[in-house]
């Protein structure tokens, strides 16, 4: 009896042993859990604050180029000459670029202090001997089609149109020229769009779906002329052959002049166009798009354009190019 007494005591205490040891092993499992999650979280806010900072970065580039090789910023701008200053700076610095057109609306020309400003931002960014060229499109008439003229001079094929609000990093602008050139004809943009369409009394009828579509569906036919890549044959064909109807109502209405360029590009190539992933910095607060009824005015253009082409050009994808060099999950 004694000798049970003794083998269960010891029993008792070879479990109570085991499950402290049980206990120590999975408090060391979680602890060791909770570390690695703590540091991978101190890693993700750095690479963030890095990321926030990206775009003004001036490290080390590279910034050859040769003439007609690189592309050229065309920029529509209006009475905001802070944002135009501070986007002039940054995008100087970027590789490949040649030239700077300044699409001017305004009732006044440029003043001479600006011109004095710009000219001297660029010389000062532009580095290892790069000359970037910097030209004030002035236009005698308040229009949004004025984005697209054609430029005769034009010497580089790839035409980046961007906003003065918005900014791009330079490894980003220079990753998206990669992609526009493996497909010249296509436009190549950082802001994609969706074309919705239903059946109403027999015909299609097409609205305006915008971003938050394309993040529900994964798909999209248009990418945002106000930070896109194009052939720059696409502004002569906007000049010289754009329906007049269409120009006359893209003036009057002030809108859907990047909707028409995307109707003109896909009427040509019958293809879509590739959207390209990468951190957009909008260093302005007030748009047309903030406007109200942007939507429903967008959603007349596509109808009213449809009809003027005579069929609806744009062709849906899903395909999104990342550089996976930048990206954990892509």
């Amino acid at each position: 009896m004694r000798g049970s007494l003794l083998f269960n005591n010891n029993r008792r205490t070879a479990q109570r042993f085991r499950q402290l040891a049980i206990s120590a092993v999975g408090s060391s499992k979680i602890k060791l859990l909770l570390c690695f999650c703590i540091a991978f979280t101190v890693f993700l806010l750095l690479s963030r604050g890095s990321t926030l900072t990206e775009w003004t970065d001036s490290g080390p580039l590279d910034r050859s180029s040769s003439p007609g090789k690189g592309y050229a910023i065309l920029m529509n701008t209006w009475k905001r000459y802070d944002l135009l200053k501070q986007s002039i700076a940054h995008y100087a610095k970027c590789p490949g670029l040649d030239s700077i057109h300044l699409v001017w609306s305004e009732p006044d020309p440029p003043s001479d202090s600006l011109q004095i400003f710009l000219q001297r931002i660029i010389r000062k960014n532009s580095r290892n001997g790069r000359q970037v060229e910097l030209k004030f499109d002035i236009n005698t008439e308040d229009s949004l089609n004025n984005r697209f003229k054609e430029i005769k001079d034009l010497k580089a094929d790839a035409v980046f149109s961007i906003d003065d609000d918005i900014i791009f990093p330079c490894h980003s602008v220079k990753f998206a020229f990669d992609v526009w050139r493996s497909a010249p004809d296509q436009m190549v943009g950082f802001v994609p769009r969706k074309v919705c369409v239903e059946s109403k009394e027999g015909k299609d009828y097409y609205s305006y779906c915008g971003w938050w579509s394309v993040w529900w569906t994964g798909t999209y036919n248009m990418v945002l002329s106000k930070a896109s890549f194009f052939h720059k044959k696409y502004l002569r064909l906007y000049t010289n052959e754009m329906p007049t109807s269409i120009k006359e109502f893209v003036t009057e209405n002030r809108n859907c002049e990047d909707i028409a360029m995307s109707f003109l590009v896909a009427n040509v190539t019958d293809a879509p166009p590739i959207w390209v992933k990468g951190k957009i910095y909008e260093i302005g607060s007030t748009g047309i798009s903030t406007l109200g009824g942007h939507s429903e005015k967008r959603t007349q253009c596509l109808n009213r354009f449809a009809a003027e082409f005579g069929r609806m050009p744009l062709v849906p994808t899903s395909m999104k190019a990342v550089d996976s060099r930048r990206m954990w999950f892509w």
